[in-house]
C-alpha cells in the first residue's frame, strides 16, 4: 500500500479546527488567571464548553488517525527526528485528552458543575479541596508543556516548509493536485 502525498481533507480540517479551538483555549486560560473581571465567570464557562468539545474532537480525531493513511515522512530526515515527531505526535494525543479530563475532573473536585449546551454531566468526583489542588496543577502544568509542543510543531513545521522543502508543511496546506 502506498502512503499519499497529502493527508486526507478529513484530517487537514481536524487539525486546522483543533489547532484553533486548543489556542483558542490555552489563551482563555491564560487570561483566566491573570485578571479578574466580570467578564472572567462568563469566560470560565466558555472555557469548560469548549473543552468538552476539544475531548469529543480529538476522539474523533484519534479515530481519523488510526483509520486514515497518512504520508510518510521524507526518507531524507535523520532517524531520531522521525522518533521525535512520532513522539511529540503522541505527546499532543496525550496532553489534549489529559487537559480536558483534568478540567472536568477539576471542576467535579471544587463542587462545580460541568454543563455542556444546557445539559449537566455526571460528577465523577467527590468534592475535595485536595483532589481539586492536585488536579488544577495537573492542569496548569499541561497547558505549559502543550504550549510547548506547539512551539515545537510549529517550528519543525516552519522548517520544513521553508527551509527544507520537504513536501512536510505541504502536506497539512494543501489539496494534492
Amino acid at each position: 500500500m502506498n502512503n499519499p502525498a497529502m493527508y486526507s481533507l478529513a484530517m487537514r480540517l481536524m487539525h486546522w479546527l483543533m489547532a484553533a479551538l486548543v489556542l483558542s483555549l490555552l489563551l482563555a486560560g491564560l487570561t483566566m488567571v491573570s485578571a479578574l473581571g466580570a467578564w472572567q465567570q462568563q469566560l470560565l464557562t466558555w472555557h469548560k464548553m469548549a473543552g468538552l468539545v476539544a475531548a469529543c474532537a480529538v476522539l474523533l480525531r484519534m479515530y481519523l488517525r488510526l483509520t486514515t493513511q497518512v504520508p510518510a515522512l521524507p526518507s531524507s530526515l535523520p532517524l531520531w527526528q522521525k522518533w521525535a515527531a512520532k513522539f511529540t505526535h503522541l505527546a499532543f494525543y496525550l496532553l489534549l485528552v489529559l487537559m480536558p479530563l483534568s478540567g472536568y475532573l477539576m471542576q467535579n473536585a471544587a463542587g462545580l458543575p460541568v454543563v455542556l449546551f444546557d445539559v449537566s454531566l455526571p460528577m465523577l468526583l467527590a468534592t475535595d479541596l485536595a483532589h481539586y489542588g492536585f488536579l488544577r496543577e495537573l492542569h496548569g502544568w499541561a497547558s505549559l508543556l502543550l504550549m510547548l509542543l506547539i512551539t515545537l510543531h510549529i517550528s519543525a513545521a516552519l522548517q520544513h516548509g521553508f527551509i527544507k522543502r520537504d513536501g512536510v508543511l505541504a502536506s497539512m496546506l494543501k489539496k494534492s493536485t
